[in-house]
């Protein structure tokens, strides 16, 4: 390990250690009368947020690089099957832990947040989408950063502009993100006067920017066309989305109008559409949504607040 990692597992190793002293109820459930672990809790979260740090998403390739490289900090290592049990089975311990530490962590009072929402695809074949247990639950979403449909979850977040997260939680991909985004500030407990959020064009409603607004919360998203910006923010307007519309080419010569022939090549083919391969049927496409019932009640499966 380099100095600055050297450094961080050394911290995070002696303040987990302490906190797990301090409180023994975070450490999972193990027999009174048993085999004691040769490693100890500590040792295992330093060791997943080293694996987390380093960027392995192998455990056992992990586990091959920290034998050879973390013997001095490490004298015992577990075998891949131990390693990935002690973790599942530590989740809850290591949530406690990883709250703890950001609630000390200097960017938890940032007055700033980002609020955005990403795709989580969970199947792509028509067979996925009705055999999977989240069928019911997933549903087929569109995502305009990548112009194509999916099936699956969207992991809504509120972080900060440092990057801590301070809100969480999947929803189905066509849920509204202005409505997660309410209700996960609802639902996460203490109040947020004072706060402003960033947000992207999707966040634009009156109705949210009203509520915000109510509650203390300052809305900043770009301007719309028309140059509308959020009430009560005093942001400049920023350029509209066609501002490239009508700009020269930086290559091309001041004054220069003559119209570029088009490369054979590229030229549209004048050939008329085909039907869909027999192989496109099996695509999961929205047309082929299951209708089963969800097992799930509400649209928010976990909301994770962790500063509950």
């Amino acid at each position: 390990m380099g100095p600055d990692l050297d450094t961080l597992a050394t911290a995070l190793y002696v303040t987990v250690d302490d906190l797990l002293v301090d409180h023994p109820e975070w450490a999972p459930e193990r027999p009174a009368v048993g085999i004691v672990p040769k490693l100890s809790d500590a040792e295992l979260v330093t060791l997943a947020v080293i694996q987390a740090l380093l960027g392995y998403t192998s455990e056992a390739r992990f586990l091959r690089y920290a034998d050879a490289h973390l013997g001095p900090w490490f004298p015992y290592l577990p075998t891949r099957p131990a390693y990935n049990k002690r973790l599942r089975r530590s989740a809850g311990m290591m949530q406690h832990i990883f709250n703890h530490l950001g609630r000390v962590s200097p960017s938890f009072e940032d007055s700033l947040w980002l609020v955005d929402s990403t795709p989580v695809e969970c199947g792509r074949s028509r067979q996925t989408a009705q055999r999977s247990e989240l069928a019911g639950w997933a549903e087929y979403g569109y995502c305009a950063s990548h112009s194509r449909y999916f099936w699956g979850l969207r992991l809504h977040l509120v972080a900060t502009a440092s990057g801590l997260p301070i809100l969480w939680a999947p929803a189905p991909a066509k849920a509204d993100e202005r409505d997660i985004a309410l209700e996960m500030l609802a639902r996460s407990g203490p109040p947020w006067a004072g706060q402003t959020i960033i947000a992207d064009k999707r966040y634009r409603r009156a109705t949210f920017e009203k509520t915000l607004n109510d509650a203390g919360i300052t809305l900043i998203r770009p301007a719309t066309r028309t140059g509308e910006t959020p009430s009560g923010t005093a942001v400049p307007t920023s350029v509209p989305p066609d501002h490239r519309v009508g700009q020269q080419h930086s290559q091309d010569p001041v004054g220069s109008r003559t119209a570029r022939r088009p490369h054979q090549s590229r030229c549209h083919s004048t050939r008329p559409a085909t039907s869909p391969s027999a192989h496109s049927c099996d695509l999961a496409q929205p047309n082929h949504q299951p209708a089963r019932t969800s097992p799930i009640p509400h649209r928010l499966r976990p909301l994770t607040t962790p500063w509950n």
